[in-house]
């Protein structure tokens, strides 16, 4: 795999980032010049000018944008339409650079130079061009008939933008993980400013807070962890003599390969030995076997896998996960490199994320995969990624009326009964599932794959969802003229998806979870924390580790990247009882910090959690890996860490049982001793004190002003409360006073401040 290095990297944050400050400032001119956000047009707009202005009032309103009177909020109208305009033409360059722009009516791939014949043929602009030619071929990423990318930016804003584009070097849209960054990089200075502002992280804040750039050695691990094992356990129990005779790791990577289409390895597939003769689980010397166990629940045949990625970002898990099945399908079942890559992206496959630009990126991500993977730009099939973050932003009575509408396109109008209502069996069933759908969504712009359509109405299920995007296309192609009836249905047909694919259950659920503490987020998300996750709630990313376990069902596993904190604070002790009572402990990986190269992830401590849904048996086995630096030591960068995990690391095997005996649940990866708990070790009866608090401690309030001689004290509190042990001050006195009093030990002066 090939990837940036950081003088691109750097190259490419600084170009998105100015990118962005430009196409909002000229987006923002356009809409000021439509009259989009005033109470009526301006008399000099032409006919065409006026259809298009109340085009984007109503996209404007679906995006979330609200009336106030006749005027119109127009801000995330401005982001949406800036955002369009750039990575149209980022993604043609993409395409372009990597020999993949097909020009439309020849079917034939067309390099830069060419589009600039073409545009010079035609007095164009040769970003125009690409990007035109872009949008053919990507029409479910780019709407054909989106009003954001009809409006025309200011000919400077256009000229910069292309400037600002052509200055990158062609290595940039040459390296595997550069569309992993450009969507970060677009969000950074949004991320910083929602920072700095300490706002409670809400729909508004929480894609761009919560943006991080997976590393690839965590998707790999992962996915080779999981996937991986299925293949070497099943190989193994085909070759039982191999498990013998491997003398180590490599020898059964080397088995378990791949070698279709160049080939692929499995490098971060670990193994550990069975005990035998005796030995314990440290000096085992048995059968090897995957050291996550064989996933024997799974489905006999990789066509049958489905993986879901409820986080998706930018597609990094969807991009290797088509890599990897797109090789074993070939294998299984003799299929040709296209119709594998056809057949993975119909079958196996499926994708959710919060921010509907940032499922755009991974939708792009996973079609230019495939292309680059069969050689040429070749025709795909519908891609099941979709937007968990798009709310209905209209009445139920609208949608009741859309219901109305799709059933009337689907050849089943409702006809006026004798009280005046307007039925029939479809109609009826329609306005059940888009009732549905508009309560479950009313919220999704802050809960995203949170939402969870069992628990709403247990007669609608994945299978209804599904059944309405067609009859919304059905809609749509009748032409419908209705600026508000046509973004409705558009986000009605996005949100159907949505629910198909958040109602569905998968054989594995792979993701790097969003992390967010409970103290920043918005009420929305603590309200869902405190109602479904009670156990969890002390993090999104423990929340989202629990909704997992219903998309696995009974069989299947979750793997995710966490916060390592939850594997032993005491906060989430319930919900580890839980898991460890419940559900099949796999493999752990503690990655500690740096395990990042992003600079954004400083502080980050993370790990790695594979964890079935079957109940494990009494002597099961969970394996783990560390790659943490202890306080003090060296630290462990990103690099050197994805080196261990491969070899150099140590995996240790513990009961899992035995887990349960561990002080507050935590985890571990060795098995605990009693003798090794600090209580035992030592006391702490008393933290700091005056001897004589009565004579030397007061309350801050009672004195007008304080002297000289007293000192704030920050004590602890027997609750959590707002701004609680903050209230005592300290008679100090440079110390002598208490110095003075018998008996007293005056701490260092710093430690008073």
């Amino acid at each position: 795999m090939s990837a940036l290095d950081r003088g691109l990297r750097r190259e490419l944050a600084k170009a998105v980032r100015a990118a962005r400050k430009t196409a909002e400032a000229g987006a923002r001119s356009a809409l000021t010049a439509l009259t989009v956000a005033a109470a009526e047009p301006d008399s000099s707009l032409s006919a065409e000018e006026r259809v298009l202005r109340r085009r984007l009032r109503a996209h404007g309103r679906q995006l979330g944008d609200r009336r106030q009177g006749a005027e119109q909020e127009v801000g995330r109208l401005g982001h949406e339409i800036a955002y369009e305009h750039w990575h149209r033409m980022l993604f043609a360059r993409f395409l372009a650079e990597n020999g993949l722009l097909v020009e439309p009516v020849h079917e034939v791939p067309v390099s830069l130079d060419e589009c600039r014949d073409i545009a010079r043929e035609s007095r164009r602009d040769i970003w125009a061009v690409a990007a035109e030619f872009a949008a053919a071929m990507l029409p479910r990423i780019f709407r054909p008939d989106d009003p954001s990318l009809a409006v025309r930016l200011p000919p400077e804003t256009q000229r910069e933008l292309e400037r600002t584009l052509a200055g990158l070097p062609s290595a940039v849209f040459l390296a595997d993980d550069a569309l992993g960054w450009t969507y970060q990089f677009w969000q950074a200075d949004r991320k910083d400013e929602v920072n700095r502002s300490g706002v409670k992280i809400g729909a508004d804040e929480l894609p761009a807070v919560t943006q991080l750039f997976t590393e690839p050695y965590m998707v790999r691990f992962l996915f080779h962890n999981t996937v991986g094992a299925w293949r070497a356990g099943r190989l193994l129990a085909d070759r039982p003599e191999l498990a013998e005779s491997a003398e180590s790791e490599d020898d059964l990577r080397r088995a378990v390969r791949l070698e279709a289409v160049g080939g692929y390895d499995f490098d971060y597939l670990r193994f550990v030995r069975e005990p035998s003769n005796g030995t314990d689980d440290e000096d085992a010397s048995g059968p090897w076997r995957p050291a996550a166990g064989s996933f024997d629940k799974w489905p006999a045949r990789a066509a049958e896998l489905r993986v879901l990625d409820p986080c998706c970002g930018s597609g990094h898990f969807l991009v290797e996960g088509l890599h990897l099945v797109v090789r074993l399908r070939m294998e299984e079942e003799g299929l040709s490199l296209r119709d594998a890559i056809r057949a993975v992206l119909c079958d196996n496959l499926h994708g959710l994320e919060i921010d509907p630009r940032c499922a755009q990126v991974a939708a792009f991500s996973v079609a230019f995969a495939a292309w680059k993977l069969a050689g040429k730009a070749i025709e795909l099939p519908p891609l099941r990624i979709a937007c968990s973050g798009v709310a209905p932003n209209a009445t139920k009575e609208q949608w009741l009326a859309l219901a109305e509408r799709t059933a009337g396109a689907a050849g089943s109008a409702p006809t006026r009964g004798l009280h005046g209502t307007r039925q029939t069996l479809a109609s009826s069933a329609l306005r059940h599932t888009f009732k549905t759908l508009h309560d479950l969504f009313a919220e999704a712009p802050a809960l995203g794959s949170l939402i969870d359509p069992r628990q709403a109405d247990k007669s609608v299920f994945a299978e209804s969802f599904e059944s309405i995007s067609p009859l919304l296309d059905s809609v749509l192609t009748e032409g419908e003229t209705d600026a508000e009836r046509k973004e409705r249905a558009v986000a009605a047909s996005g949100i159907a998806e949505a629910g198909s694919l958040l109602a569905g259950t998968y054989s594995l659920v792979i993701t790097n979870v969003p992390y967010l503490t409970r103290n920043k987020q918005s009420a929305a998300i603590r309200h869902i924390g405190k109602t479904r996750f009670p156990s969890s709630k002390g993090d999104l990313a423990t929340m989202f580790v629990e909704r997992g376990f219903d998309w696995a069902g009974t069989t299947g596993t979750t793997a995710f990247v966490v916060p390592q904190n939850w594997l032993f604070l005491k906060t989430y002790y319930k919900f580890r009882w839980v898991l460890l009572v419940q559900r099949r402990w796999r493999l752990i990986a503690r990655l500690g910090e740096h395990a990042f190269e992003d600079p954004a992830a400083a502080g980050a401590f993370a790990a790695m959690a594979i964890v079935s849904a079957e109940e494990p048996e009494n002597d099961w086995h969970m394996a783990g890996v560390d790659v943490s630096a202890l306080r003090g030591q060296t630290p462990i960068r990103a690099g050197q860490k994805a080196a261990r995990l491969r070899k150099a690391a140590r995996v240790h095997r513990v009961c899992q049982t035995d887990q349960t005996k561990n002080p507050d649940f935590a985890i571990m990866l060795r098995p605990f001793r009693q003798r090794d708990r600090l209580k035992d070790r030592t006391d702490a009866h008393k933290g700091i004190s005056t001897i004589d608090y009565t004579c030397f401690g007061r309350k801050f309030w009672e004195f007008p002003e304080l002297g000289s001689d007293w000192r704030f004290q920050q004590s602890t509190v027997e609750k959590p409360t707002d701004f609680g042990g903050r209230e005592h001050v300290l008679h100090w006195d440079e110390g002598d006073a208490l110095q003075r009093r018998e008996g007293v030990r005056v701490p260092r002066k710093k430690s008073m401040g």
